[in-house]
């Protein structure tokens, strides 16, 4: 058997995980705070008796694409567009903090500030932030939350988590979709941070590389699987002399 299938496996199986990462960021080109993954292929010289003259190829995600969305005006009390690199901090369901920049927040009928998903929104304290019930909530430029209720003065029920991410604790995607620092430990708060209310920050995927990108993938997996019915066909057509031989 010819030991060029494990090769083309090897490549086809990089091609068809590069596959999947554009189709989920093309699936998420209308998600917002959307950050698009990126992809790239290493070479991976196979160890053992003999020469060295086979490569592995290994497709590994290497992070994502930092440069912000565009900017959509929604006009809304309860959205908001994180400027800059600044992260809004949230509760996961692990009960850990994580980061996110879709800024479109609800508030509950106890009047807790959460996520569409129900995931409370933190301020810059580290607590969920709870607002009187019928309260009518507004967003300041830097994170403050202001509660009106009708007949009474507005009152500041806390401030969002704004944070920055440095450059020696990068941020990376969690399975559920949201944002945690490599060490993972909890950032501090960036007084400096800064949102636009009323807007939301769209997804920064560009569907037409996307595209592109898959056309590319498809082709790759091709070539592959044309190097297996190769090796396969080689394979029976050495048998065949053998037997002749025979």
């Amino acid at each position: 058997m010819d030991r060029i299938i494990y090769t083309s496996m090897t490549g086809a199986s990089a091609a068809a995980h590069r596959q999947a990462v554009l189709a989920n960021n093309l699936a998420n080109v209308s998600t917002y705070g959307f950050r698009a993954e990126m992809s790239s292929f290493r070479s991976v010289p196979l160890q053992g008796s003999g020469s060295t003259t086979r490569v592995f190829a290994l497709e590994a995600t290497s992070g994502h694409v930092e440069t912000p969305g565009p900017v959509q005006r929604t006009g809304r009390n309860l959205d908001a567009m994180a400027a800059g690199n600044a992260w809004f901090a949230v509760q996961g369901l692990d009960g850990t903090e994580a980061y996110t920049r879709a800024g479109s927040f609800e508030v509950t009928e106890a009047g807790q500030l959460v996520t569409p998903t129900g995931l409370p929104v933190l301020s810059d304290g580290g607590a969920p932030i709870t607002a009187p019930q019928g309260a009518e909530l507004t967003l300041g430029a830097d994170g403050t939350v202001t509660a009106r209720v009708p007949g009474q003065q507005p009152q500041t029920v806390g401030r969002l988590k704004l944070a920055t991410p440095a450059q020696d604790d990068p941020l990376k995607r969690g399975d559920d979709g949201l944002f945690r620092t490599a060490s993972g430990e909890p950032m501090a708060s960036d007084p400096a941070a800064r949102l636009l209310a009323g807007a939301l920050e769209g997804s920064n995927v560009n569907p037409v590389e996307s595209m592109v990108g898959m056309i590319a993938a498809a082709r790759q997996f091709e070539q592959q699987m044309r190097l297996l019915q190769t090796a396969e066909n080689d394979d029976k057509t050495a048998s065949q002399l053998l037997s002749l031989n025979g």
